[in-house]
């Protein structure tokens, strides 16, 4: 007689257990990059003030790392050689993110003969760029408003506050 109870409640739970896997695997995945800028990034700056104004094809391309910190280099970052800017990112909001990142900067020499004598190019200072990032609703791009300053290498600021605005793409396959 126990048996016959059991077996009932056997095949409800194997029952209800089957229908919950199919209701929680047809629910609709909210895809993750919607609101994540984890990821790369190519896009367009322009600087509204200040020496690179005049410039009107800067490229930069950003990456995003889990757990906060990023990477960015600029096509004109062979102009003279300097490494890619290093930085930390921080989500502000929704759909919002602010990062600020660093790079070092070289002195232009007056000859190539100097780049010899120096044994390339001496370092000049460092930059500094504060981004503030609004991710679109489909999390495939994003606008920003960039704000750069100059340091030279004992730390004054010669460069303040120059405004440039940005418009990136997600890079994707």
């Amino acid at each position: 007689m126990k048996m016959r109870s059991i077996i009932p409640l056997i095949l409800s739970a194997g029952l209800l257990a089957g229908l919950l896997i199919i209701l929680f695997s047809c629910c609709e995945q909210k895809n993750p990059q919607t609101d994540n800028i984890v990821g790369a990034w190519k896009g367009k700056v322009q600087f509204k003030t200040g020496v690179y104004a005049e410039v009107k094809d800067f490229e930069f391309m950003w990456v995003f790392n889990e757990g906060g910190t990023m990477t960015e280099s600029s096509n004109y970052d062979g102009v003279p050689p300097t490494p890619p800017a290093y930085g930390i990112w921080k989500k502000t909001g929704n759909q919002q993110y602010e990062s600020r990142y660093e790079f070092y900067f070289n002195k232009i020499p007056a000859s190539f003969e100097d780049v010899i004598k120096a044994g390339g190019f001496p370092p000049a200072g460092y930059g500094v760029l504060n981004e503030k990032i609004i991710l679109s609703e489909d999390g495939k791009s994003y606008s920003s408003t960039i704000k750069f300053n100059l340091f030279d290498q004992t730390g004054k600021q010669t460069v303040f506050n120059d405004e440039a605005t940005a418009e990136a793409k997600r890079m994707e396959f």
